[in-house]
């Protein structure tokens, strides 16, 4: 369906018919639209044939038989013709987009070559496939552009002043972007005996992209960032993701703040929601960190940045006990990291180190995360949850099969929680089916998605659970952050009742990547 207004186009759900499989994504039907307040109703009337694609990707192949278009979607099973006025330079053995054209060849259908994307010889090309194959779109819109180009440092007044706050930024050494920081300190609003209070500062993206601004309108297309080996691709242009939203050291950045306080056992006693300005006092490495947890801190690291660390690691220490009497699903699955050569070939693939500052700020994103969740369940605000479903009784009675086979019983018919899973991995450590183990057991778990309505999060063993802590690359943590903006009267940049209409289907629009 096609929209020509210069306004917004209408929500239309679609109701799956009664019989029959359920529409998917590309699927052309015939459907009646019945208004419903502002939205529609499509009621399905029947499947129409699939139209030939209005954008190809494939590469040229050369013959004597002539030249065609190899699609690389694996569903097509179709070749195209290309006339060599419609090669556009395009040689063989090439990568390219094309459109259709009227007219056939052979008995082929044509193609007219749009794009030429680069040669199938070139590792880079990798890449472009799984870009191109996906539709993830590449170059920004113009006026999306100009909005980021026009966008400027916000003023501090108004909002709460962590300049001399040290929070620090912690990631990978490889890390494209920075938009989380943090601090910790002793609980200094009680006085509790070995607690302490907790700082998540996350780039507050909602004051640049605003509800319906062309910013918005391509963060919401796109979804997510997407990355690879050897680029990303951004949710939002490199204006606002390098530079603006990135919490750079030593620069004055706009952030929205989860303030926690945890007493010595690691359970939160309070927490509250501030739009803040800050300055990073150090960007670390995860190694960076965990040498000084060590002890062992790198040559010239500030003695603020040292006590900031002691506290950090003082802090998650107390939330270890609480984690570890909510027993999250404990799976280790070591991250693989691919490191390409000067010539864009893969030089190695190797398991990345897992270090417990990795875990510590996992933790303490997790925690702002639940946060978030409660804040905006009390103040009765529209959100969306990342929700995880416990594991369905087929993929249950499959593990158990699985189970069998290494002499392991394992109850189906228990209340299922993630300890059951635990204790599962916990035997299977140091054996020889550890690593398979781990495998099957996050085979056997149901998929996390988006959706506004909560059952909780079963692997994490949590409640409630709102994404928070990456707006500059999910567009759900965009809305968290409109909806806290909303609920505690934070500025301009709230949700907006349209948007709050919408959440059903925002939801599956963002999980569908």
């Amino acid at each position: 369906m096609t929209w020509d207004s210069a306004g917004e186009p209408p929500t239309i759900y679609v109701t799956p018919p009664k019989t029959g499989s359920a529409p998917g994504p590309g699927d052309r039907m015939l459907a009646r639209l019945e208004k419903h307040g502002q939205s529609y109703e499509a009621r399905i009337i029947r499947k129409l044939e699939a139209a030939t694609p209005s954008r190809l990707v494939g590469v040229v192949r050369e013959s004597p038989h002539g030249i065609h278009l190899v699609p690389i979607d694996k569903k097509s099973h179709s070749e195209f013709a290309i006339d060599k006025a419609d090669l556009a330079g395009a040689r063989n053995n090439e990568l390219v987009t094309a459109e259709p054209v009227h007219g056939r060849i052979a008995g082929f259908s044509r193609v007219r070559v749009t794009e030429r994307i680069g040669s199938m010889d070139s590792p880079k090309t990798i890449s472009l496939i799984a870009i191109h194959d996906h539709g993830i779109p590449v170059e920004f819109p113009q006026a999306v552009l100009d909005q980021a180009k026009a966008a400027q440092p916000v003023d501090p007044k108004g909002r709460t002043d962590l300049r001399s706050v040290p929070l620090l930024t912690i990631d990978p050494p490889d890390a494209r972007d920075h938009d989380d920081a943090i601090w910790a300190g002793p609980d200094s609003d009680t006085g509790t005996p070995g607690g302490h209070i907790v700082l998540v500062a996350i780039a507050d993206v909602a004051h640049y992209v605003t509800a319906g601004s062309p910013l918005d309108k391509e963060a919401f297309r796109r979804r997510n960032s997407a990355y690879f080996p050897d680029r990303v691709v951004p949710m939002l242009p490199e204006e606002l993701s390098a530079d603006l939203c990135s919490l750079k050291e030593g620069v004055d950045r706009a952030c929205l703040v989860a303030r926690m306080v945890f007493d010595a056992q690691g359970h939160k006693k309070s927490h509250r929601f501030e739009r803040a300005i800050m300055r990073s006092a150090a960007r670390l490495s995860y190694g960076d960190a965990q040498a000084a947890f060590d002890g062992k801190p790198k040559d010239g690291m500030s003695a603020a940045v040292k006590k900031t660390l002691a506290d950090i690691w003082n802090a998650y220490r107390a939330l270890t006990i609480a984690r570890g009497k909510r027993d999250p699903l404990d799976l280790d699955l070591p991250e693989r990291r691919v490191v390409l050569g000067a010539d864009g070939h893969v030089a190695s693939i190797a398991f990345r180190e897992r270090l417990e500052s990795m875990k510590l700020i996992e933790e303490f994103m997790v925690l702002a995360n639940v946060a978030a969740a409660e804040a905006l369940e009390k103040t009765k605000t529209p959100l969306i949850y990342r929700v995880h479903d416990t594991p369905s009784k087929e993929k249950l009675f499959a593990f158990s099969d699985f189970l069998k086979t290494l002499d392991i019983a394992f109850a189906k018919g228990q209340v299922m929680q993630p300890a059951a899973f635990n204790r599962v991995l916990k035997a299977s450590k140091g054996k020889p089916h550890e690593a398979v183990m781990n495998d099957v057991v996050l085979r056997s778990q149901a998929q996390a998605v988006y959706d506004p309505a909560n059952i909780g999060h079963f692997g994490l063993n949590l409640a409630k659970y709102a994404p928070f802590t990456s707006p500059i690359r999910r567009y759900a943590d965009l809305i968290v952050h409109r909806a806290l903006i909303r609920a505690f009267k934070l500025g301009d940049g709230g949700l907006t009742d349209k948007e709050i209409a919408a959440l059903p289907a925002t939801a599956e629009h963002i999980t569908m990547t």
